[in-house]
């Protein structure tokens, strides 16, 4: 194949699917992360507990996510890749306009409004990701697809940045709610200019099975492929869920007077924003997707194993090592393009959309473990154990999963 020009290369990696996704994937972080940096004021200002009825509602929110990754997934695989990225960002951009009116809602009941809306949310918020690396992986050349989704998601994480900064400036836990959603409806109205992938359009054409969410369960070969794409991205959301939403629990071990979740998650994605945008240039360099996911898991745990046990007694230290970690886990992109690229196009958003959100759903059993541990041990040991099965778990996957790097997408199962 004729190699590509550097100005035809930039061409497909600033097209408009890379920056449409881009931008879609800015809103989505903004909306998701949102509730877990105004957790604590929003509740308290609700009349709320912060930990017990926090912890509710964010479990309600990934419950959202792992049910709406299902459901976008099979969607995006019987109706295309652009029907899920116009309905999910409609669900999650209403539903947190409607989080910036809870102020006004009844008292009675009000954890259960405050918990429906952030499921809603989950639900909507859970098809973004899956649906625009699908589209972008499809739309570009098989040698630029890393370079691409490392943009999406290296610009779309800084949303996470935006949403503490917007909480921080705006005035009000609410208002923050009510700018990410007008967020979302304003970038629903820049998605017309998109086109449907050309590699779906040809599978319309073809008498297949679409978006069959259970055929992942019915073949021996492909639920290992599944299972190993999940436990790749597990590392991610244990730093992010355990070690930067509940930073506030670890800061009387470290002997810190306070620990801002808030400022936890936003050094957090600032780490992850870079490490995204640095991903994709590893595995283009090294050819592969697993060693660059493997090198990337090695400095988070490094990291992980010093912020725990490593006299971490300042809160910049602590802000420090969260984004460490952000800067390791900021193989995000690369393991969901991973995840696109082990299957064919007839399930691919289907597994492109679920994968990440079942990542995204296991954080109230990371949670429920890290709480049960700490009736006997302390809250760093309980971190470290759970810590330890996750990295375990990630370390056995990435080196035996399948190499997709230069894999031709157009094929299915």
């Amino acid at each position: 194949m004729q190699e590509l020009t550097l100005s035809s290369k930039l061409k497909h990696i600033f097209s408009i699917p890379v920056i449409i996704s881009a931008l879609g994937y800015f809103v989505d972080i903004y909306d998701l992360l949102l509730f877990g940096i105004v957790r604590i004021p929003s509740l308290k200002a609700l009349g709320l507990n912060p930990d017990t009825d926090g912890t509710f509602i964010l479990n309600c929110q990934m419950t959202g996510l792992l049910l709406g990754g299902i459901f976008w997934g099979i969607f995006g695989d019987k109706k295309g890749r652009l029907s899920v990225l116009f309905g999910s960002i409609l669900v999650y951009s209403l539903a947190n306009i409607a989080c910036g009116f809870l102020p006004y809602f009844p008292k009675e009941h009000l954890v259960y409004q405050y918990a429906a809306l952030r499921f809603i949310a989950g639900i909507g918020l859970a098809g973004e990701l899956g649906a625009g690396i699908t589209l972008v992986s499809e739309s570009l050349p098989k040698n630029l697809r890393a370079i691409g989704t490392s943009v999406v998601a290296g610009f779309g994480l800084m949303g996470a940045v935006v949403a503490q900064l917007t909480v921080e400036l705006a005035g009000g836990w609410n208002i923050s709610y009510i700018i990410g959603g007008v967020m979302g409806i304003l970038l629903l109205i820049l998605r017309v200019s998109v086109s449907e992938s050309g590699i779906f359009k040809n599978l319309e054409h073809k008498n297949v099975s679409r978006g069959n969410f259970l055929s992942f369960f019915t073949n021996r070969d492909r639920l290992i492929r599944y299972l190993k794409c999940i436990a790749v991205g597990l590392p991610t959301w244990y730093c992010i869920g355990i070690l930067a939403v509940l930073a506030n629990q670890f800061a009387p071990e470290f002997g810190i007077q306070d620990i801002s979740p808030g400022k936890a998650i936003m050094w957090a994605y600032v780490g992850v924003s870079v490490g995204d945008l640095m991903s994709g240039f590893i595995s283009h360099a090294l050819k592969s997707r697993r060693m660059a996911i493997f090198y990337m898991l090695v400095f988070t745990l490094i990291g992980a194993a010093i912020m725990l046990f490593g006299n971490t007694n300042t809160e910049t230290r602590y802000y420090f090592f969260c984004g460490w970690l952000g800067l390791g886990t900021g193989y995000w992109a690369m393991f969901v393009t991973l995840a696109a690229e082990q299957f064919g196009t007839n399930i691919r958003n289907t597994a492109t959309t679920t994968v990440p959100n079942m990542v995204r759903g296991l954080v109230p059993v990371m949670i429920l473990a890290f709480d049960s541990f700490k009736t006997n041990f302390s809250v760093v040991e309980s971190a470290a154990i759970v810590g330890a099965v996750v990295f375990g778990l990630a370390f056995y996957s990435s080196l035996t999963i399948s190499e997709t790097h230069d894999k031709d997408l157009e094929f299915t199962e």
